[in-house]
């Protein structure tokens, strides 16, 4: 049965995540390519941070799990030590480190998987101007002046989870509902995932999202989605997707395995990937319905 899930995921946003800045200027995170092109991104720190925020808002996950502990005379910010993943999904899904002096440390990696979501359009230094005339002029002040770095663009990143590690930590094994159910809640918070910056509520929500079940825990369609120019606006190339599917893991094409969801009327070429791939396509929705049945499946629940 497999026993990993993986997909790459496709959304449009603006302007997610900001550097440490110079001046008065706010910087975008960025990547600078050998092609000249400056690409912007969202850390996976910060894509973690927002499911995180909605798996607490949406589902209650426990986010009382922290404290301040002293580390050789340092106070490092951690999980409890005697908090588990019986206690915090998050805990369960992302991973943990806790040290304490003179004992060593308790570490689990992390079961999900995330890439940085990075733009799939490059950045072209547009600046916005900001000030807070409304505020200063109130109290008959001078307003102060700032700029920020603005990018409106497709990003793309890549999730993947090995499933028989979910709910196992040492001697804790949760029963294989819990299991499935955190899995679920995680799918849940992936269709509707935004984030909160500068006033604004991004949508990070899937316009495309292609993978699925597999063999093992590979991220393999991450770098594989490009973005071309065409005149009726943006296309998926479906050339590196094709190939990604005929490649081959233990005897079994990665294609027989994988599934792509599309929203209507976003990417130029949608028609194409429905005569490339025929029944394997689908919107954004059955793809997750597909997906999550799969996960019951694989707990038998």
């Amino acid at each position: 049965m497999k026993k990993a899930l993986t997909m790459t995921v496709i959304f449009q946003a603006n302007s997610l995540n900001y550097g440490e800045g110079i001046a008065n200027i706010s910087e975008l995170k960025k990547f600078h390519r050998g092609d000249g092109e400056v690409y912007t991104y969202a850390s996976r720190q910060s894509i973690r941070y927002d499911i995180v925020r909605l798996g607490n808002e949406l589902f209650g996950w426990n986010l009382d799990t922290v404290t301040k502990a002293s580390d050789g005379g340092k106070s490092v910010v951690q999980f409890k030590k005697d908090t588990s993943i019986r206690d915090s999904v998050e805990m369960d899904l992302f991973g943990y480190l806790k040290t304490k002096k003179g004992e060593g440390g308790e570490k689990r990696p992390a079961v999900v998987r995330l890439s940085h979501a990075i733009s799939l359009e490059p950045y072209k230094s547009d600046l916005e101007f900001l000030n807070n005339m409304g505020l200063a002029s109130r109290i008959g002040q001078d307003a102060n002046l700032a700029s920020i770095e603005q990018h409106h663009s497709f990003y793309t990143y890549t999730l993947t989870i090995d499933l028989n590690r979910v709910g196992v930590d040492g001697d804790i094994e949760l029963p294989n509902e819990e299991k499935a159910n955190r899995v679920l809640q995680l799918l849940e918070v992936l269709k509707v995932l935004n984030r909160n910056i500068r006033g604004r509520q991004e949508n990070l929500a899937p316009l495309f999202v292609i993978g699925g079940m597999y063999n093992v825990a590979n991220p393999f369609f991450l770098g594989r989605i490009q973005l071309s120019a065409t005149a009726n606006g943006w296309a998926i190339q479906t050339k590196p997707i094709k190939e990604t599917m005929e490649q081959t893991f233990a005897g079994e094409a990665i294609g027989k395995d994988t599934r792509i969801g599309i929203l209507s009327g976003v990417f130029a070429n949608e028609g194409e990937f429905y005569d490339l791939f025929n029944e394997q396509v689908m919107a954004v929705e059955p793809f997750f319905q597909y997906v999550s049945k799969q996960i019951q499946s694989y707990y038998g629940v």
